[in-house]
């Protein structure tokens, strides 16, 4: 069985789908290796490292996924005039990346159509045995930490409180809009870099994880938050009386704040507006809007996607493929979140692939088979 390992194709993408652990792993099961010459170049894995965990290296792409049974990538493959990744895989062939299948029906019709068997990683179902395995997780934890950082870097005054003989520097307000894995590394690391921490979220359980933190919960309406999470643990959207209250609240504390950092998103839709232009312009001047949903539409309004704007004397940061600026790390972790996946699936005897349909990871990230569209959640049936 061959795997393949495409350089990435995707405009600014920067990681690379295996490290040489993976590729070790994977040789030993059996399997046949191919990485594309200069994958890992910007995720500093050189060819030779992939070589001497027993991978070959092939000179362009068409050769490295051209037969292959196995491709994996870390971004959907590209289909546009210049480049059609998908028909250069064979029928038949297995397909594992970052999908992003909800968002982009379109392709995954095109996988449907090119009969291959589609896996999108970021379906992971939030299932305990599932957590080696959750891309979103481990590529979300290095987005908040880089957040953290990126707010520091285009903040103008210090992050710490600082004593000196010429006078005391008060530390730096952080604000964090929305608590999940992204939000909490974000609030741990500001809290490291001496920032004063609030955060707010949807769902009240990640009070607790606030405070443990060192942070400070922003409650917006206990009552409604009760009801705010949906059984895979992602947020839900909520209802415009709720919206309204929470954009009071907010309104008023981002008034007092250095820095926002903005991380809610809601699968398969746009990222929710959590601060308006208004919002913006009765922060303090020399303030920071840290976007992390700009990808996905920006939850602030004046988001500007891939660009560091100024609004209204604030500062408005909306980088893209944030894990992607973090290339040599984000590339380790989802190596090892893919080959968690696929471990439990390999047939040593017969050196193959072979998976249980029935098994809730499968199940939940298979996006399309035999020709079909299969997942429950783009075909309505997990509505």
């Amino acid at each position: 069985m061959k795997i393949a390992i495409p350089r990435e194709r995707m405009p600014g993408e920067t990681r690379v789908a295996a490290s040489p652990d993976m590729v070790k792993k994977l040789v030993g099961f059996g399997f046949d290796v191919v990485v594309e010459k200069g994958a890992g170049e910007d995720a500093a894995i050189p060819d030779g490292d992939f070589e001497a965990a027993g991978a070959s290296i092939a000179k362009d792409e068409a050769s490295a996924i051209g037969d292959a049974d196995v491709v994996i990538k870390v971004q959907r493959p590209v289909m546009d005039g210049r480049l059609n990744e998908v028909t250069m895989m064979k029928s038949g062939a297995v397909l594992i990346a970052h999908l992003a299948a909800l968002n982009h029906r379109e392709d995954v019709e095109a996988y449907a159509q090119a009969g291959l068997t589609s896996f999108a990683m970021e379906l992971m179902p939030r299932i305990s045995r599932a957590q080696s395995m959750d891309i979103l997780s481990s590529q979300n934890n290095l987005a908040g930490y880089k957040a953290a950082i990126d707010a520091a870097a285009e903040f103008g005054g210090s992050f710490p409180m600082m004593m000196t003989a010429g006078g005391t520097v008060p530390a730096a307000k952080v604000f964090i809009m929305g608590v999940g894995v992204a939000g909490l590394q974000a609030i741990a690391t500001a809290k490291r870099l001496g920032a004063v921490v609030t955060a707010t979220d949807v769902r009240p359980a990640t009070k607790e994880q606030v405070e443990s933190l060192g942070g400070k919960f922003v409650m917006v309406d206990e009552g409604a938050m009760k009801d705010a999470e949906t059984a895979s643990g992602y947020a839900k959207e909520m209802s415009d009386e709720f919206k309204r209250k929470q954009a009071e609240v907010v309104a008023d504390h981002l008034k007092k704040q250095d820095v926002v950092i903005t991380t809610a998103l809601i699968p398969g839709k746009p990222a929710p507006k959590l601060v308006t232009e208004e919002m913006v312009k009765s922060m303090k001047p020399g303030a920071v809007v840290v976007d992390l949903a700009a990808e996905t539409g920006g939850n602030c309004e004046l988001t500007e996607p891939g660009k560091v704007i100024v609004k209204h004397g604030i500062k408005i940061v909306g980088y893209v493929n944030v894990p992607g600026r973090l290339p040599k790390d984000a590339s380790q972790l989802y190596a090892r979140n893919v080959l968690n996946f696929l471990t439990p699936h390999v047939n040593k005897e017969q050196k193959t692939l072979a998976f249980d349909w029935e098994d809730e990871t499968v199940a939940g990230t298979v996006v399309t088979r035999d020709g079909k569209i299969v997942n429950a959640q783009l075909t309505g049936e997990g509505q």
